[in-house]
């Protein structure tokens, strides 16, 4: 394929649609990426050509290399350094030693005992081509390793050292690899003068590119903290970070160096403004897609043959010096248990850095007759590396208990289950925090009931006491209901169990209960059929009912169209507590919506209300200051300003904002739209959006036709 654009555009989708399918067997993004290239490369389908690989698309290598060394950078934070720098320089230094010296040995052996290379080249040829692979072996992908944890919201121990050593082991093996170029030149007879002034050559070099990266910080540091506007930082920050990148090209110097300076000296300013690292972050994204996806489609299968002993020496010589040089630095440091276990294979990973450095060499006229055999070596390890190693850091990762999916699943960083808190009644997904506040007084004569399913046992006592509260709002009666098909026999309409629950949990409350069970084929149409009997103020449903996420839809969908009430789903998530309670609104309609629930909640107990407003990203901050104010007169309005926080939020996204609000509250209260059919599928809903991101419990509010008369 010639042009570019086309190519591009496969590049991108098919590496985005492979890593998704990939994601539903659990493996990590960056391995579908390099397959994606691996199946469109050369070595298979042919879509991209050799020439559109090498050349065309070259730039986009640089520009993530650039990018690459920059974060890598911003990892490398002196006041963090100072707690850990013991623990992590050992483990640095011991698996870069570990994994220079074996491959550097086993590489040689195996030249030897393969009789590979020019029958002509003596042993300091030999030496030096093993001195070069051994340098080139060093390089944690930083990019893989930042993808994963990303991923996996990884945070504890581990994963902040596994960042820091791989900061650390990517600058050393950059420099490591500058004197590695001056050996082997040496070595080869490039180089008549002396070892030690080509040395200090060496090292003048990644001076030179050190203090070009540290000037470059300075004036990108300068520069962005002057503007305000996130695409005038991307412009002039990543005008600059391409200057210095093509100037130390140009001056002979390591491009990857300057890079990794200009981030270091960004994020140890007094001042730390970092927005420039979080405008990248929007950017780098198809940047790193075409990277991998080219990293894969390098890699010429046919000349697998080719690598040979040499190349399985290397990749195995690599993975053990990682493994038992952390574990080694570990121990020498006393470091965790998790870390000595699990650190070295998550350091597996082998991609940018180490075809940066190849690059480099390819580029060396004086050792070109090395290109043979490295280019098939490196570059085979790195693609195994990289399909297997995403894979590597994400068990150290769970194994540790460090991804959020371990966290949430209480698994500890020994791998042990967490002992919880002891919660009055813990069921399924649901922890109810046990009722503190004073027993509430019922009416006298109730004028209506609130009702709530009582169908499953996981869901009954929190939609109890929600019911419940609503209902002394209301001055009525919580009402469970539980809908029986008609070809179920059993012998009590109301489950004992279930029954067991309702009053223990309403009792606490001080309430009285009324239950009902209806013989009914449909659920939404039992349900309904319950509030014709009596005034009904609300409809509790718990998700999910018995069946599929989408039947339960289907019965809230008919229950909405029927029901002259409130209907509130309540997705139940961790922890059910009502203490602390945001509601983001986009319109005053929204706001009316859920009135009657907040006013219902604040009448009991010490509950705290934010009022979110979420505005357009262009307002003006006097508009925003108008919202903020037309919240608090609502609030006054209702009685409510005691109780009530009133934010307005200029937002890009919606759903980010309101989940990163969500981290400081326990319960989320929105209104749900009514769209349906194509006008739903072209719309969406903004409450079942947030549903599926944030990991708090939820009341989506549906039909609140009764609220917006008021």
């Amino acid at each position: 394929m010639e042009e570019v654009t086309l190519g591009l555009a496969i590049l991108l989708g098919a590496g985005f649609l492979i890593a998704k399918l990939g994601q539903i067997i659990r493996l990590p993004s960056v391995t579908g990426y390099i397959l994606t290239g691996i199946i469109l490369g050369p070595s298979c389908l042919q879509i991209i050509s050799h020439d559109t690989i090498s050349h065309r698309l070259n730039h986009f290598t640089e520009i993530a290399l650039m990018l690459i060394a920059f974060g890598i950078g911003e990892h490398i934070e002196i006041k963090k350094f100072k707690e850990t720098i013991r623990q992590v320089g050992a483990i640095a230094f011991s698996e870069i030693s570990s994994v220079f010296i074996l491959v550097t040995i086993g590489s040689f052996l195996a030249i030897r005992l393969s009789n590979a290379g020019d029958p002509s080249w003596a042993t300091s040829d030999i030496l030096a081509l093993s001195v070069l692979l051994g340098t080139m072996a060093i390089a944690t992908a930083p990019a893989t390793v930042l993808h994963v944890v990303r991923e996996l919201k990884a945070s504890g121990n581990l994963t902040s050292s596994l960042l820091q050593v791989v900061a650390v082991n990517n600058g050393l093996a950059i420099m490591t690899f500058g004197i590695a170029l001056t050996v082997a030149h040496h070595l080869t007879g490039q180089d008549s003068g002396s070892f030690f002034i080509a040395s200090v050559i060496s090292l003048r070099e990644v001076g030179l590119s050190l203090l070009m990266g540290v000037f470059i910080g300075l004036i990108i540091d300068f520069i962005n903290f002057r503007l305000r506007r996130r695409d005038e930082m991307l412009t002039a920050g990543l005008a600059l970070l391409l200057l210095l990148g093509e100037g130390a090209r140009i001056l002979e110097l390591s491009p990857l160096l300057a890079g990794m300076a200009a981030g270091f000296t960004i994020v140890n300013r007094d001042a730390r403004d970092v927005r420039f690292f979080r405008t990248l972050n929007a950017f780098e994204g198809p940047v790193y897609v075409l990277f991998f996806t080219l990293a894969g489609a390098h890699l010429d299968l046919t000349s697998l043959p080719a690598v040979g002993l040499i190349g399985v020496s290397f990749f195995l010589c690599r993975i053990l010096g990682k493994i038992s040089g952390a574990r080694i630095g570990a121990f020498l440091a006393k470091a965790s248990e998790p870390i000595k276990k699990y650190l070295g294979l998550a350091l597996l990973p082998q991609a940018g850095v180490a075809i940066g450095l190849l690059v480099l060499v390819q580029s060396d006229s004086g050792l070109s007759l090395f290109s043979s055999i490295i280019t098939p070596v490196v570059l085979a390890s790195v693609v195994l590396a990289e399909i297997f190693g995403p894979v590597w850091v994400r068990f150290a990762l769970e194994k540790s208990g460090e991804s959020i999916a371990a966290q949430t699943a209480g698994i500890s960083p020994n791998g042990e289950e967490i002992l919880k808190p002891d919660f009055s009644f813990t069921q399924g997904s649901l922890q109810l925090t046990p009722w503190k506040w004073k027993k509430l007084q019922p009416t006298a004569s109730p004028n209506g009931v609130v009702i709530f399913g009582a169908s499953n046992i996981a869901t009954v006592a929190g939609l109890a006491r929600l019911a419940t509260l609503f209902a002394h709002h209301h001055e009525a009666v919580p009402k469970g209901v539980r809908v029986i098909p008609p070809q179920h026999t059993i012998d009590t309409p109301m489950n004992e169990e279930l029954l067991e629950v309702i009053k223990n949990e309403t009792d606490a409350i001080g309430y009285p209960v009324e239950t009902q069970a209806i013989t009914s084929d449909d659920i939404a149409s039992g349900i309904v059929s319950a509030t014709e009997t009596q005034p009904t103020f609300g409809i509790f449903l718990g998700s999910p009912l018995r069946g599929t996420p989408l039947e339960f839809e289907k019965v809230v969908e008919k229950v909405t169209r029927a029901a002259s009430c409130p209907v509130i789903v309540v997705r139940f998530a961790g922890i059910l507590h009502t203490k602390k309670i945001l509601v983001p609104i986009v319109s005053r309609k929204s706001l009316n919506s859920v009135r009657s629930l907040i006013r219902s909640l604040c009448s009991v107990g010490d509950h705290r209300v934010t009022l979110l407003y979420l505005l357009p990203s262009d307002v003006s901050a006097s508009e925003i200051e108008l919202s903020i104010k037309k919240l608090r007169i609502w609030a006054r309005l209702e009685g409510l300003d005691q109780q009530v926080d009133c934010k307005a939020n200029a937002t890009e996204t919606r759903v980010e904002t309101i989940v990163d609000e969500s981290n400081n509250h326990d319960l989320i209260i929105m209104s749900s739209t009514q769209h349906r059919g194509l006008k739903r599928l072209f719309f969406g809903s903004l409450a079942e959006s947030v549903a599926r991101d944030c990991h708090k419990p939820m009341l989506m509010i549906h039909n609140t036709k009764v609220e917006e008369s008021k």
